[in-house]
C-alpha cells in the first residue's frame, strides 16, 4: 500500500517521540512505565459503574462509555499481584509474541453484540499485522472478552495467563470503537491525552473535572515511542467532556477543529495504525492517502483529515461501521 502522508507540525511545536513505552534497559525485557499511577492502578469492578454503563446512550451522552468507570483513567484495571517497580510494571514480555493474541469470547453476548466484537477484530486484521486467533489448550496467555463485570475495561499489555477485556452490555458495545479501544489497552497502549507532552496540545480544565477523577489526567513523567506526533483523532484519546462535573469541557484543544474529533470511536486513526504497526514490527502498513478536497496540506486540518481511518473515511470505503442496529 502507499504510505499515508503524515501531517505537518507547526514550527513552534516540537515533535516528541512518545507513547507509554520505555526504551528497554540493558539486561531487561519490555517495560511499560506505569509508575506514575502509584497504587491507584489496582481496582475492582464496582456496581456504580455498572449502573452508569447499563443506562448509557450513545445518542444522548457527550462521553464514551469507557469514560464512566471509577477505575484508573476510567477503564484500566491491573492484577493485584503484578510487580510494581520504580521503572513501572515489568513484564517478561509486555507485547504479544509474533503479534499473535489468542482470545476467547466468554459472556452472554447477543448476536448484535457479537457482530460488534467481530467488526473490531476485523479492523486489527485489516490494518495491522496483529492477529487475534481462537485460543487452544496450548495457549496459557490469552485475552478473554467477557461481559460478566461492571464497565468497559482492560489490563495493559500482556500480563500472563487469562486477562480479561470486559465489555458490559449494552453500553460498551454501542460502537465497535470501544471494543477496539479496550483491545488496544490489552496490546499495550495507554491513553493519548496522558502523554508527557500533552500540554503543548490540550489544556486540561481541572475546575470542571469531578474531584474523584482528577488523577485520571496525570501526565506520564517519561514517554518514549515511535516518532508519531500527538494525535487528537486517536481512538485512545478522551472525549472533550470526559469526567466533567458540570457538563463543561475538561479537555480543550490548542488547535482549531480538534474538539470535533477528540474521543472519536468510529475506528483507528492513521497514527494509531502507524504506532501499532511499529510496536509490533509490522512494517509500514497503512491505508491509501487521502486525496481531493479533503486533503489539506498543513496544520490541524491535515491532522484531522489524515488521522481518520475507521468510520471517518467512509467516503474512501475504509473500515466503515457495518454493524446493524
Amino acid at each position: 500500500m502507499i504510505p499515508l502522508p503524515l501531517p505537518d507540525i507547526d514550527d513552534n511545536i516540537v515533535e516528541i517521540d512518545s507513547d507509554y513505552y520505555m526504551e528497554e534497559p540493558e539486561n531487561s525485557q519490555n517495560i511499560i512505565d506505569l509508575s506514575f499511577f502509584g497504587t491507584n492502578i489496582y481496582g475492582v469492578p464496582d456496581e456504580a459503574t455498572g449502573q452508569l454503563v447499563a443506562n448509557y446512550s450513545a445518542m444522548e451522552s457527550s462521553v464514551n462509555p469507557e469514560e464512566l468507570g471509577s477505575y484508573l483513567e476510567g477503564d484500566i484495571l491491573m492484577p493485584e499481584d503484578q510487580v510494581l517497580t520504580k521503572n513501572g510494571i515489568v513484564l517478561p514480555s509486555s507485547r504479544w509474541p509474533n503479534a499473535v493474541v489468542p482470545f476467547e469470547i466468554r459472556g452472554n453476548f447477543n448476536a448484535r453484540e457479537l457482530s460488534v466484537i467481530e467488526h473490531a477484530l476485523e479492523q486489527f486484521h485489516r490494518y495491522t499485522c496483529v492477529r487475534f486467533v481462537p485460543r487452544t489448550g496450548q495457549d496459557n496467555d490469552y485475552v478473554s472478552i467477557a461481559n460478566g463485570n461492571s464497565g468497559c475495561w482492560s489490563t495493559v499489555g500482556r500480563t500472563g495467563g487469562r486477562q480479561e477485556v470486559n465489555l458490559q452490555s449494552p453500553g460498551c458495545l454501542s460502537k465497535s470503537g470501544t471494543a477496539i479501544h479496550e483491545l488496544m489497552h490489552a496490546l499495550g497502549f495507554l491513553h493519548e491525552q496522558n502523554r508527557q507532552e500533552r500540554d503543548d496540545y490540550v489544556a486540561i480544565q481541572y475546575h470542571n473535572i469531578e474531584r474523584h477523577a482528577l488523577g485520571n489526567f496525570e501526565r506520564a513523567t517519561e514517554t518514549v515511542a515511535f516518532g508519531v506526533p500527538y494525535d487528537y483523532g486517536s481512538i485512545m484519546h478522551y472525549s472533550p467532556n470526559a469526567f466533567s462535573s458540570n457538563g463543561r469541557p475538561t479537555i480543550v484543544p490548542l488547535r482549531p477543529l480538534a474538539d470535533n474529533v477528540m474521543g472519536q470511536r468510529n475506528g483507528f486513526s492513521a497514527f494509531d495504525i502507524e504506532k501499532l504497526n511499529k510496536m509490533y514490527d509490522c512494517g509500514y502498513l497503512s491505508p491509501p492517502p487521502v486525496s481531493g478536497p479533503d486533503a489539506v496540506s498543513n496544520g490541524i486540518e491535515s491532522n484531522v483529515v489524515n488521522s481518520f481511518v475507521g468510520g471517518f473515511l467512509t467516503g474512501l470505503g475504509l473500515a466503515e461501521e457495518k454493524v446493524d442496529d
